[in-house]
């Protein structure tokens, strides 16, 4: 039994507002516990966005009524509002951009809009960027001299440009998910939509490019996405994987197989993130878990409403046995704190 720092993820989807039949606070916020997490950050592409100060009101307002984690928001960027973003800076743990890969006003299809983003956004910058998005990230990041975050990278060419930036001192960070670190194109033809996620995931040279450059990434974060069963297995299935309750054990076999070490893995899930995005200390957070547990994921079943896992049958080591947050017990031996 070890005692890990309560751990971060940095990217999150909780789908609320206007999604909650596929997860929502009170859900996403346990099974984030279950996995071992007091913190996590959640991204704006909700229904409607969070875009402004009304939508963020009442999603803090959400948070602060439904939550049983840490919950930091995202701000979304629009091509209307780089100027009204800035005065609500204060109250998100970011900006996210997405270059390219979604829908509605949070794309951002005219690279003036993020320079204009870029330039004015005091804190850092996390971008959904793909192929050649992110070598305009990256050369944004270097020519405005602007903290920039890129998620879910996913491969070979991108990993190996965002290593010569930080060699070359551009100020940019990086996560990558763990379903782009154990699977490939060839699970996703197995897994059908259950393994459809953007961005999709690449061959297994752009896997073994991750693990060759794990030293330049700077946080593991699930990029959890749940949708309904229903949903994948209908006639037009949104992409998106859950991965919450997942995380933890399939970094902590990768220690037990010796891809890296577990100073390593705490690093990426708890100081990179901290750092990568200037948060705080959390009192009292911390997570025991059993190192020598060995279990096959999907036989129990998960806390995240939509109840399913891409990883479903794989056997891992590493279970979440106790979580603390300012000093109270949210979960010891599968009992979840009386309040919750």
């Amino acid at each position: 039994m070890i005692l890990l720092p309560g751990l971060i993820d940095a990217h999150v989807h909780l789908r609320t507002p206007g999604q909650t039949h596929k997860e929502d606070l009170d859900t996403g916020t346990r099974a984030a516990i279950a996995g071992g997490f007091t913190r996590v950050l959640d991204m704006p592409n909700t229904t409607p966005p969070i875009v402004d100060r009304d939508t963020l009101e009442h999603k803090l307002a959400q948070i602060q009524s439904s939550a049983h984690c840490d919950v930091g928001q995202f701000l979304g960027g629009t091509a209307s509002n780089a100027t009204t973003a800035v005065a609500l800076a204060d109250r998100t743990v970011g900006l996210k951009l997405y270059l390219g890969q979604t829908h509605g006003s949070l794309l951002l299809s005219d690279v003036r809009d993020a320079i204009a983003h870029m330039r004015a956004w005091p804190g850092v910058i996390a971008v959904h960027a793909e192929g050649w998005q992110i070598v305009a990230a990256i050369g944004l990041a270097r020519l405005l001299d602007r903290p920039v975050h890129c998620c879910h990278v996913s491969r070979a060419f991108e990993i190996e440009l965002i290593r010569r930036a930080k060699e070359a001192g551009t100020p940019v960070t990086c996560e990558v998910t763990p379903h782009h670190l154990y699977l490939t194109e060839q699970d996703a033809h197995r897994l059908g939509p259950l393994g459809d996620m953007r961005p999709t995931l690449g061959t297994a040279a752009d896997r073994q490019a991750l693990w060759d450059n794990l030293d330049v990434i700077d946080c593991i974060a699930s990029d959890h996405a749940p949708h309904t069963l229903a949903e994948k297995q209908g006639p037009e299935p949104p992409p998106g994987v859950p991965g919450l309750e997942t995380t933890l054990p399939l970094v902590l076999s990768a220690v037990h197989e010796r891809r890296l070490s577990l100073e390593r893995a705490i690093e990426l899930l708890y100081k990179g993130p901290r750092r990568v995005y200037g948060l705080p200390a959390q009192p009292g957070a911390g997570v025991e878990v059993d190192l020598e547990a060995s279990y096959v994921l999907g036989e129990t079943p998960l806390h995240t409403k939509c109840g399913w896992t891409p990883f479903a049958g794989m056997r891992v080591r590493g279970r979440v046995r106790r979580v603390t947050l300012r000093g109270l017990d949210l979960l010891y031996d599968g009992r979840w704190h009386p309040k919750l």
